[in-house]
C-alpha cells in the first residue's frame, strides 16, 4: 500500500499506548479514524486530540471479546467513512506467572482479548475487505495483528501471555496464506514488538467484573507482574517509533515487522532447539533482562 491520504483505519485499543500512536501516524498521513477501545475516557480524550487536529476521527467502546460488539464496529466504520483499508487488531492485555496457577477466569480474560479478539477483527472486516476490493480494482488493503516477541519465543513466568500471542502468529501467517489465494489487493501484516514503552503492564484496570480472580495473585503472578511493568517502563523502544516502523512495513507490504531485531538471535536459538530436537532452553547470557526476570520469579516462588 503506498497511499495513505484519504484512506480509512481501524485501531482497536486505540485509546492509549500502541493504538494511539497508530492514530497519531495514520492521522500524519491524512488518514480518516476509527478508533476502538473499552476505556471511554482514554478514547475520547485521543479522539477530541485528533479531531482538534483536522483528523476525521470517531471512538467506538468495544471489549473486543465480544463478536458482536466487533461486528458493529465494522458497520459503524463502514457507515462512518465507507470501505476500510487498514484494520489494526492491537488490543491486547498482560499476565504471567507459573502456567498451572492460572485460573480458568485469568484463561478467559486473556485469550479473549489477546486471541478472540484479533479473530474477531479478522472475521468481521476480512469479508468487507474482500467486498471492497471485488467492486474496485483500485482499492488496496492491510490487516495488521499486534502478537510480540513473545509469540517467538517461550520464557518462564510468561506461559499465559505467550500462548495468546504464540497463536496470534500462527493465525496471521495462515490469513497471509488464505488472503493470498483470493486476492492480491488485500494483504496482511505480523507485528512483533519486544518490550514497548506503553501502560500494558496496567491491563487489570480494563478487566470486566465477572472475570476478575476473587482468590488473588500468587507469588509468581505478583513477581511476573513486577517484572513486566519494570520492563515495559524501561522498555527499549517507544510506541512512536513502533508506529513508524508498522506504517514502513505497509507501505513495502512485508508482512514479518520487527521493530527490535536484536531479538531476533533468541529466536533462531529457539528455532536451533527445535530443529536439533533439543530440549528448550534460552541463552541468558545474550540478554540480561530474561536472567534478571528468572531470578526475580525463582526468588518468589522459592521464599
Amino acid at each position: 500500500m503506498k497511499t495513505f491520504n484519504g484512506r480509512v483505519a481501524v485501531i482497536t485499543g486505540g485509546g492509549s499506548g500502541l493504538g494511539k500512536a497508530f492514530a497519531m501516524a495514520a492521522a500524519q498521513r491524512g488518514m480518516k479514524l476509527v478508533l476502538a477501545d473499552i476505556q471511554a475516557d482514554v478514547l475520547e480524550q485521543t479522539v477530541q486530540a485528533l479531531q482538534s487536529q483536522g483528523t476525521e476521527a470517531v471512538g467506538v467502546v468495544v471489549d473486543v471479546s465480544d463478536s458482536a460488539a466487533v461486528q458493529r464496529l465494522a458497520d459503524q466504520a463502514q457507515q462512518s467513512f465507507g470501505p476500510v483499508h487498514v484494520v489494526f487488531n492491537n488490543a491486547g492485555v498482560t499476565a504471567g506467572g507459573l502456567v498451572w496457577e492460572h485460573s480458568e477466569k485469568d484463561w478467559e480474560w486473556l485469550l479473549g482479548v489477546n486471541l478472540k479478539g484479533v479473530i474477531n477483527g479478522v472475521r468481521c472486516f476480512a469479508p468487507q475487505m474482500l467486498a471492497a476490493a471485488a467492486a474496485d480494482t483500485a482499492y488496496e488493503g492491510c490487516i495488521v495483528n499486534t502478537a510480540s516477541m513473545a509469540g517467538l519465543l517461550t520464557s518462564p513466568g510468561m506461559g499465559i501471555y505467550s500462548v495468546s500471542k504464540h497463536a496470534v502468529v500462527a493465525l496471521s501467517e495462515c490469513l497471509r496464506h488464505d488472503l493470498e489465494m483470493v486476492t492480491p489487493q488485500v494483504h496482511a501484516a505480523l507485528l512483533c514488538p519486544s518490550y514497548v514503552s506503553t501502560d500494558i503492564g496496567q491491563s487489570e484496570r480494563n478487566r470486566p467484573a465477572h472475570l476478575v480472580d476473587e482468590g488473588g495473585l500468587t507469588k509468581s503472578q505478583l513477581a511476573a507482574r513486577k517484572a513486566s511493568q519494570q520492563a515495559v517502563m524501561n522498555g527499549a523502544i517507544s510506541a512512536q517509533a513502533v508506529a513508524e516502523i508498522t506504517f514502513q512495513a505497509i507501505e513495502q507490504d512485508r508482512f514479518y515487522v520487527f521493530p527490535s531485531p536484536e531479538a531476533l538471535p533468541l529466536v533462531k536459538s529457539r528455532m536451533d532447539h527445535v530443529l536439533d530436537q533439543t530440549n528448550p532452553d534460552l541463552p541468558y547470557e545474550m540478554v540480561p533482562a530474561l536472567k534478571a526476570r528468572r531470578d526475580r520469579l525463582v526468588a518468589a516462588i522459592t521464599h
